[in-house]
């Protein structure tokens, strides 16, 4: 799996996007312990740099009247005269102070470019306004000609009015990430010797007591000690039906209250919380660069090396063909101008910062920006059956005895014993069934886990094996014959043995998830194939394989073999998304081209994962493949936006199709501007379905 893109370009000049303020620049903070407030001051740092612009645009603007009225072209055109003694220098003057103010943010920018070695968009307007400024100046002091400050001060307030246009669109983006730092409350209520007291959250710590009163946001990760609420988790989880909580169960900071009155012991405070997690998995999903955008990157330097190559060609051919120099100046400076690669510098950055934060709010996550984008070519692929597919919380159906010697609560007891240590599916089945019938759960020690097997561990001086199938093949002995009332179809068998006799099995089924079916049918329509990846029996896999309509099944798979199954598939051409619980899939997880860790929850933490979907809903694998395709869209139609664009303004800056048209340096900065801007809202079209 290529993960070359994890590392953060430091040069995201290279987008032709050279501002330092443009937001993915500091996304390398991730990891910092002040995540919160390095957003906030980030955003804050971006706001400065926004408003910076726009005074600076204002204050030009201003000053561009009288260099307008002094203008002798001007003059010209509007039919007046105004000559006075020293005009041309207090011209040059207010032409100095908008060509130095003005243009000090590009100026400094191309010497950032060159510094970095990829010139850009600043190169291309520094040139250009340089050109035209020392030309003009040249006129002020005797040499023949007609000057341009006139349309240096117009460029100048252009460019910086449509800089100022796209830096807002791209803060835009990093608000949607705002608004999520803004999900927490300021203020909390904190329970102390009983006592409740109002303290900021900043001051909110692990293990705290704290009171969350219905309709208010949850503070941070925690666990109800007291109360039931139905909890709004849309936000964070993209679940829009609140879910109903009760006491001893999770809930996740930046939830909303619903009801009830909820009394919560912290468990996740500010790094640790899930808000924590999904706001670093954005920002370094924002800041990690995919191919797309690096072809785009590429691209924008390469515009810019031809804009100015075909500026200089534009001069040398003019004047070669007998024009003054004037005429030829102005084609080369309305090539620069107008052939800026903003649009392109734009194109993608917005389309990643859009779509990142947009998944996060409907629950989906991304970590690697390639994977999310390879979504599109996607065309297999595997689920894990458990817990993605089928809901994964294992009831017990039957508990039969083998031998006389121990009752079914016997049995019961003693599975639970061993299986209290482990975090499987089937322990948890085993306990919520021991829960139910009020049996005390008995101590265990020497607890082993038998990966893909089952558990053991000593009970009342006996030693029990709790088991699936699997456990016979590897001591190569007959498992029981199973009786004829157990439905194998639809039935997980776990054997218990006593002292390693076989004592007695305990059958638990998984209920088929209601979403799965539709999605696995969405997933046929868009010619992609899906395959069951199970630890259970030929029956049990082929049963729900049929039942949703799949492609087909792989039974009796460890976890171990899962990585070899997922390369099976890639061997034989295919584009494989590995869909599971990302605890025992990891490594297949990381095989896979896209790994999608699946009901991880509140736990964001799914390393090997490409993309993490917080609700177990298969149909978020679908809508994340959708959703993969439509920002791929996108970005592609920004790309041909911005470089068609440029096909054709660049001929018509050059003069091509003079005298009948003549397209002057503050158009060209219009037209560039206005590229700038519908790619710039074309990204904001991005929706998740």
């Amino acid at each position: 799996m290529d993960h070359e893109n994890h590392g953060h370009h430091s040069h995201q000049q290279a987008m032709g996007n050279a501002h330092e303020h443009h937001h993915t620049e500091t996304q390398a903070s991730s990891g910092s312990p002040h995540k919160m407030e390095d957003q906030k001051g980030h955003d804050e740092h971006a706001g400065h740099h926004t408003a910076d612009f726009l005074k600076r645009f204002w204050i030009c603007l201003v000053i561009t009247i009288p260099v307008l009225l002094l203008s002798q072209m001007i003059q010209q055109w509007a039919g007046f005269k105004l000559r006075f003694t020293g005009d041309k220098y207090i011209l040059l003057a207010i032409s100095s102070f908008v060509f130095i103010y003005g243009g000090g943010p590009f100026l400094t920018g191309l010497v950032r470019e060159l510094k970095h070695r990829v010139p850009g968009m600043m190169t291309l307007v520094a040139v250009a306004i340089t050109a035209a400024y020392v030309y003009s100046t040249a006129v002020v002091f005797g040499l023949p000609g007609m000057d341009f400050f006139w349309e240096l001060a117009t460029l100048i307030d252009i460019m910086l009015l449509g800089h100022w246009l796209e830096m807002r669109s791209q803060m835009a983006a990093s608000r949607a990430l705002e608004s999520l730092v803004a999900l927490l409350p300021a203020v909390v209520h904190i329970e102390r010797n009983q006592e409740v007291t109002d303290i900021p959250l900043q001051q909110l710590q692990n293990n705290d007591i704290i009171i969350v009163k219905p309709g208010e946001k949850i503070p941070a990760d925690g666990l109800i000690i007291e109360g039931s609420s139905y909890v709004n988790e849309s936000m964070l989880t993209g679940e829009s039906v609140p879910v109903q909580k009760w006491k001893d169960e999770k809930v996740i900071g930046g939830a909303v209250n619903g009801d009830g009155a909820l009394k919560i012991q912290v468990t996740g405070t500010g790094n640790d919380s899930y808000l924590n997690k999904v706001i670093s998995m954005v920002q370094s999903a924002q800041g990690t660069k995919s191919r797309t955008q690096n072809l785009a990157g590429k691209v924008a330097m390469w515009l810019t090396i031809i804009s100015i190559s075909i500026g200089i060609i534009t001069l040398v051919v003019w004047l070669a063909a007998g024009k003054t120099l004037p005429f030829a100046l102005e084609r080369m400076v309305t090539v620069m101008v107008t052939s800026c690669p903003h649009a392109l510098g734009v194109a993608i950055p917005l389309v990643v910062a859009i779509s990142t934060t947009l998944s996060a709010m409907h629950g989906l996550l991304i970590r690697n920006r390639t994977a999310f984008e390879n979504a599109r070519k996607i065309t297999t692929i595997i689920f894990d059956k458990t817990g993605t597919l089928t809901k994964g919380s294992h009831e017990i159906q039957q508990i039969i005895p083998l031998t006389n010697q121990y009752t079914p609560d016997e049995i019961l007891q003693y599975a639970a014993a061993i299986q209290q240590n482990s975090e499987h599916h089937i322990a948890h089945g085993i306990i919520r069934k021991l829960k139910q019938k009020n049996l005390p759960l008995w101590k265990s020690t020497d607890f082993r886990y038998m990966q893909g097997v089952g558990v053991t561990g000593s009970v009342n001086g006996k030693k029990v094996v709790a088991a699936g199938p699997n456990y016979f093949k590897e001591q190569q002995k007959e498992p029981p014959v199973i009786p004829n009332e157990i439905d194998q179809s639809t039935d997980t068998i776990n054997y218990v043995l006593i002292d390693d006799t076989p004592a007695g099995i305990i059958t638990l089924a998984d209920s088929i998830r209601e979403t799965s079916a539709k999605a696995i049918a969405t997933l046929k329509e868009m010619k992609i194939k899906s395959f069951l990846l199970t630890g259970d029996n030929e029956k049990v896999a082929a049963a729900v394989a049929q039942k949703l309509g799949m492609d087909g099944y792989l039974a009796n798979v460890l976890p171990h073999e899962k990585q070899s199954k997922v390369k099976e598939f890639q061997d034989k051409g295919e584009i494989v998304a590995m869909t599971g619980d990302g605890v025992n899939d990891a490594p297949a997880l990381a095989q896979a081209d896209v790994g999608i860790a699946i009901g991880s929850g509140t736990d964001v933490a799914a390393e090997t994962a490409d993309i993490i979907l917080v609700n177990s809903d298969p149909q978020d694998v679908v809508q994340m493949i959708a959703f993969g395709r439509a920002t791929y869209r996108k970005m592609v139609q920004n790309l041909v936006w911005a470089v068609g664009y440029n096909i054709i303004a660049i001929p018509l800056a050059a003069g091509i199709l003079y005298p009948a048209f003549m397209l002057s340096p503050a158009m060209g900065a219009v037209l560039m501007s206005a590229s700038t801007i519908v790619v710039a809202i074309n990204a904001k079209l991005l929706k998740v379905n």
